[in-house]
């Protein structure tokens, strides 16, 4: 197992952005990212920093799940956005783009994107993106905490999951560099960030492009009810859009819906 050590100095080098990761701090353990950026997010003075660690005892998913990684493998990073007038859907589309992008970057391999927040290399899953968010004076304070597989060979994952999930090493045929891939990282998160902000249909365009669903009869969750139909695209302000199979078209908002197949 490789064991490259996460460095603040090397994720800051030469590093362009303006707002994301201007503070970086780098954890040796700690439960979860996401309650530590939670946090520092009480200090709006803390806007755009970046927490990463190398390793999580509590890590977690949607929906309460666990996210499993073992020490050194992972990039595990939480940022914080605070006063962000920017909507939860589109936030989360735009998170998922970013994140694609910087694997796409590094990895040898395009990644694709699977609403609501997976990250995918060759149909399994690579990476994942949990928001969380309170209201605030202005706008909602975000955590964006993104989880993303590095040096994982299928034997670390838990037998159950080996067929669903991946690395970027084990796809990539490659020891992919942790501290660029950071950097990469907060670099695709602002730039997307950014565009969101003047034309969200570009960002909604590049979703599009990357999607494994669009086009594809998917099943969903919502409401304790589930809904099949075939996906024909995202709304920036209502999620994922469905024409349904029993008739009509549909939105479902990200942080109310689950997909099962």
């Amino acid at each position: 197992m490789t064991t490259d050590r996460l460095d603040p100095d090397k994720i800051e080098a030469n590093l362009k952005t303006k707002r994301i990761g201007r503070k970086i701090l780098v954890f040796n353990s700690t439960s979860s990212t996401n309650d530590i950026a939670a946090e520092y997010a009480r200090n709006k003075g803390n806007d755009g920093l970046a927490v990463f660690a190398e390793e999580q005892t509590k890590g977690r998913g949607r929906a309460g799940a666990r996210w499993h990684s073992g020490r050194a493998d992972s990039i595990l990073c939480s940022i914080v956005l605070a006063d962000s007038k920017m909507n939860a859907e589109l936030l989360s589309v735009t998170c998922a783009v970013g994140v694609a992008e910087a694997i796409g970057k590094v990895g040898n391999a395009q990644a694709k994107v699977k609403w609501p927040n997976d990250i995918m290399l060759d149909g399994r899953k690579v990476a994942g993106i949990l928001l969380e968010s309170r209201p605030s004076d202005t706008g909602h304070t975000y955590i964006i905490g993104i989880g993303i597989n590095c040096h994982q060979t299928r034997e670390c994952f838990p037998t159950q999951l080996r067929p669903t999930v991946t690395s970027i090493d084990a796809e990539g045929h490659s020891v992919v560099d942790r501290n660029l891939l950071a950097k990469r990282l907060l670099t695709s998160v602002e730039h997307w960030l950014e565009v969101a902000e003047k034309d969200d249909a570009r960002v909604t365009a590049q979703w599009r492009d990357l999607s494994v669903q669009l086009g594809h009869r998917i099943t969903l969750s919502y409401d304790g009810r589930e809904f099949t139909g075939n996906c024909i695209g995202i709304d920036p302000e209502k999620g994922l859009i469905l024409q349904l199979e029993t008739g009509g078209v549909r939105m479902f908002e990200a942080a109310q819906t689950s997909v099962q197949k």
